[in-house]
């Protein structure tokens, strides 16, 4: 029995009632999102609201910030690692595999010359983002290509940032 065994078999049983309720009404598989960020005080610390839940995010010392909380760059890698992760479990749990232990870890490097004013040749992003898996699982090769495939295709975070979408100010 894998570790994992009890939360991926309600994990397959949930999606499977998804599956169900989606193939009924369609409607019900689209959600709308939101995150609403704000400054504390003359912190500069920024409390980023999301669903019911706040995480706190700040700047390094170098941007005048107190690390107090994650970078905006850190936590959108943070999004991703977590949506792969989830991902992965989701897999799993529909190829039928076990899962001992998993862990996401993801990089990317970012140039601050534009962020703190100086002349720049490219707008910043966070580029060179990679990933990587780490994973105990009894699961033959062949299984674990075909999660890594079906994670490719269906992690959402990582579909965002590799496919083109439009962000527009209102």
């Amino acid at each position: 029995m894998s570790a994992l065994d009890p939360y991926l078999k309600r994990k397959t049983q949930t999606l499977e009632a998804r599956q169900v309720d989606f193939s009924a009404e369609p409607e019900k598989s689209k959600a709308t999102l939101k995150a609403t960020a704000r400054v504390a005080g003359n912190s500069g610390v920024r409390p980023v609201r999301m669903g019911e839940y706040t995480v706190i995010t700040d700047s390094a010392p170098g941007l005048a910030g107190y690390a107090l909380g994650p970078t905006s760059p850190e936590l959108l890698l943070g999004s991703l690692a977590s949506c792969l992760v989830h991902t992965y479990l989701i897999q799993a749990a529909l190829l039928s595999i076990p899962l001992d232990s998993l862990e996401i870890e993801v990089n990317g490097e970012l140039d601050f010359t534009a962020v703190v004013g100086l002349p720049f040749d490219q707008p910043p992003t966070i580029h060179d983002i990679t990933y990587a898996v780490n994973m105990q699982t009894s699961a033959s090769a062949e299984q674990i290509q075909q999660m890594h495939d079906r994670v490719e295709t269906t992690c959402p975070v990582l579909n965002t940032l590799r496919l083109p979408v439009s962000v527009t100010r209102k």
